[in-house]
């Protein structure tokens, strides 16, 4: 399906022939080729092969990682392949499994404990080190993939709050932008009560705490009004949480109530984001993702710049109407409107050409898929294939959810590939080896 959708991407009548290798469809066939070869030379291998070696293969692809920032191709400004001849190699595609790997052999260890601090500084090492190597390569799609390892976390014993307070994270950095920093402090200061109350039950509690974060206030704004301090409304919200924390602190010494340490962290740590959120985005983020992030929120609206891309996806998708204008007769498709069609943006020649029934088919495949994945997972005997199944099955979804999710504008474009689908032989190859290996482990279960 991924081929036939790429042939109808690139289409021509000039080039009809599905073996010309001078389009991308042909191309495609090779890669599609040599994917079967890899697919058996990972099942001829020994199951217990990738557990012994799974640090060398994370070794193997840092320093890949290294090379193609130091010495790599720039392709569309990420400088993060390797030439090879006339083969191009992104190291940053492989390097998902290769984490998956070594992820998988250290959480299976012996004696290994989640919530311990080294275990949790050691993950962090191996998941940050090549996300961070590939961000520099200015490949942030690839980059932020890794960030879908905290699902196998959870799935190994890790807090589900970690999962709320990134959840949380994204939905400040979303508030700061379209809204400002006292609004958010106020909801900051509204949601640390509601979870004071929720967790501890004290309503008393959280009455006399709130009432005494806001009479701070009230005399921090008499203060300023009879000195003429001229203070931002920053201060009036601000102040009161930074006197009422210690205070927050004291009484849950007193009353030995450790939650509150968390919620004084919580608090702290969301006063900090709001505040590094303008720097972050001004500073460390690239134009093009600023552009795309504030067209996403509805703050800019550029449909024939940075906002392009999406709204000619969104036309082409919603052309497709329910049954679709057919295969290769996607007008948006065959007249280019929609730039990197066969890449990132695969998805809308389904919705063009299949409709709404077709795009609905493809999900349900994606999603069947990723539940058989996590099924493999769960009746494995060894921990290694089971959390290495879940290292599968995340990244897998964060591909899926991302890419489709961008391509009808719930997402900013940061040019990831729909797996199995989107063009291009380092994706594909590096799916392909990704779930064989869970297959192999999978054959050998009973042995």
């Amino acid at each position: 399906m991924g081929w036939a959708n790429i042939y109808a991407a690139v289409y021509s009548e000039e080039h009809s022939s599905i073996f010309d290798f001078t389009q991308r469809y042909g191309m495609q066939l090779v890669w599609i080729g040599a994917a079967v070869v890899l697919a058996l030379l990972v099942m001829a291998m020994d199951s217990r092969f990738y557990f012994v070696f799974a640090n060398f293969i994370y070794a193997a692809m840092i320093m890949l990682l290294v090379t193609a920032l130091l010495f790599g191709t720039e392709v569309n400004g990420s400088r993060s392949w390797i030439q090879m001849g006339p083969i191009r190699i992104q190291p940053a595609e492989f390097a998902k499994f290769a984490t998956a790997l070594a992820l998988a052999k250290l959480m299976s260890k012996y004696g290994f404990k989640i919530h311990q601090f080294k275990s949790i500084a050691t993950i962090a090492f191996l998941v940050i080190t090549p996300a961070l190597l590939i961000l520099l390569q200015n490949d942030t799609g690839s980059a932020l993939v890794y960030s879908s390892f905290i699902l196998v976390l959870y799935r190994e014993g890790l807090t589900g709050w970690i999962l709320v307070f990134m959840v949380f994270m994204v939905l400040l950095f979303i508030l700061v932008l379209v809204y400002n920093i006292p609004v958010i402090l106020m909801l900051l200061f509204a949601l640390t009560l509601f979870l004071f109350v929720f967790i501890s039950g004290r309503y008393r509690d959280a009455i006399r705490f709130g009432v005494g974060i806001i009479g701070i206030g009230v005399v921090i704004y008499g203060a300023s009004e009879f000195f003429n301090l001229n203070l931002s409304w920053h201060y009036f919200l601000l102040l009161p949480l930074v006197v009422g924390i210690p205070i927050a602190i004291v009484y849950a010494f007193i009353n030995r109530l450790r939650y509150i340490y968390l919620l004084v962290l919580f608090t702290l740590t969301g006063i900090f984001f709001s505040f590094s959120v303008d720097y972050v985005f001004h500073n460390i983020l690239d134009t093009h993702h600023q552009k795309r992030i504030n067209d996403l929120l509805g703050i800019e609206s550029d449909p024939l710049g940075w906002g392009y891309n999406v709204n000619q996806s969104k036309i082409a998708i919603g052309s497709g109407g329910f049954w679709g204008k057919g295969y290769l007769k996607g007008t948006q498709t065959k007249f280019n409107f929609v730039p990197e069609q066969s890449t990132d943006f695969i998805f809308c020649t389904v919705g063009e050409e299949w409709g709404f029934v077709g795009t609905t088919v493809v999900v349900a495949l994606f999603l069947m898929l990723l539940i058989r994945i996590i099924r493999v997972a769960e009746r494995q005997r060894e921990s290694f294939a089971r959390i290495y199944g879940y290292g599968v099955a995340s990244i897998l979804f964060f591909h899926i959810a991302v890419n489709i999710g961008m391509t009808i504008g719930l997402f900013p474009v940061i040019g990831i590939p729909l797996p199995f689908f989107s063009y291009g032989g380092s994706s594909l190859w590096a799916f392909t080896v990704l779930l064989f290996i869970l297959l192999k482990l999978d054959s050998t279960r009973l042995g």
